[in-house]
């Protein structure tokens, strides 16, 4: 079955708990998915830099008893060299699932199109599902229930800030985005994100009106491939730094992170050092996050049928 995992909508509320749970089962008994990807060959495509993601890949694929297979852009840019039509077709020819960390959405929707294998999105511009993933099996792990939990992300108001509110809304919590004016998700994303959950999603761009949650979560102010430094819009941005202070004002128990991280912009390191961080734990989570999708799309034994998103 060509089944595609482009923008994290592909899973409903029950299957994000199987995924969660299946990745807990792994963590307490890797013995029994050493096999799960045996014989299995994984494109791991990418496009941007990265540590976490092509080192969770390579080594979780690995766990599973399948051949990743690294592929960048030494052999030229994706879509010049070759069509991305001729690219995906011929990858299809010899590995079971390509997972591609892109610049634009628009390429994934490409490999998809024309692939007949599963393309997994291990981030584009618009979304960043398997973080997400990482994210919600962290946060079951450290609260158990966290329906009705409170949970503000601080910053700008991209990929991770869209893929964090998806599954943290799926998950019955209420998911506060705190961003800037002009740098937040659209009314319509907001729309969407509330009919898609048992939870709730809002956004506000005063950070004096978030007064309380359990958990706070940042990233960049800059993404990867933007033109801005960091200090260009540090005036922007400092009031959404996420510090000692705030944490007290909102009585916030954990942090989270996904890193890269700049220090003492978007955390200060006072905050992502304490033991109130999940930082290093979103990083552990993203292997089993990742293997437990794996697991559950090609293993034949499964039946994780995933709804259409594009």
């Amino acid at each position: 079955m060509n089944t595609h995992f482009l923008t994290g909508n592909e899973l409903t509320q029950s299957q994000l708990i199987q995924l969660i749970d299946t990745a807990i089962e792994q963590k307490s008994q890797p013995q029994k998915f050493t096999q799960s990807l045996a014989g299995k060959s994984i494109v791991t495509l990418f496009e941007k830099p990265s540590l976490r993601t092509r080192l969770s890949l390579d080594v979780g694929i690995q766990r599973l008893g399948g051949h990743c297979v690294y592929l960048d852009e030494q052999n030229g840019q994706l879509g010049q060299r070759e069509t991305i039509a001729d690219y995906a077709k011929n990858l299809s020819c010899w590995c079971d699932a390509i997972v591609a960390r892109v610049n634009h959405h628009a390429t994934l929707q490409e490999l998809a199109k024309h692939a007949s294998v599963p393309v997994i999105n291990s981030l584009c511009d618009q979304f960043h599902p398997c973080q997400a993933l990482a994210d919600s099996l962290t946060l079951v792990e450290h609260y158990g229930d966290v329906s009705g939990k409170a949970l503000s992300y601080w910053g700008d108001g991209n990929n991770v800030a869209r893929s964090l509110a998806l599954y943290g809304c799926l998950l019955g919590m209420h998911v506060t985005l705190v961003t800037p004016a002009g740098h937040g998700l659209s009314a319509t994303d907001i729309d969407q994100l509330n009919q898609a959950g048992i939870g709730s999603v809002k956004q506000v761009h005063d950070p004096e009106a978030c007064v309380q949650s359990d958990v706070v979560y940042t990233d960049t102010w800059v993404s990867m491939g933007q033109q801005q430094s960091l200090d260009e819009v540090k005036a922007t941005f400092m009031p959404y730094q996420v510090n000692a202070a705030l944490i007290k004002r909102l009585g916030a128990n954990a942090v989270m992170h996904c890193q890269p991280a700049h220090r003492d912009y978007e955390i200060t390191s006072e905050v992502m050092d304490s033991d109130d961080s999940l930082c290093l734990k979103q990083a552990e989570n993203r292997l089993f996050a990742q293997n437990a999708l794996l697991h559950l799309l090609l293993n034949p034994k499964n039946t994780l049928t995933l709804q259409h998103a594009s």
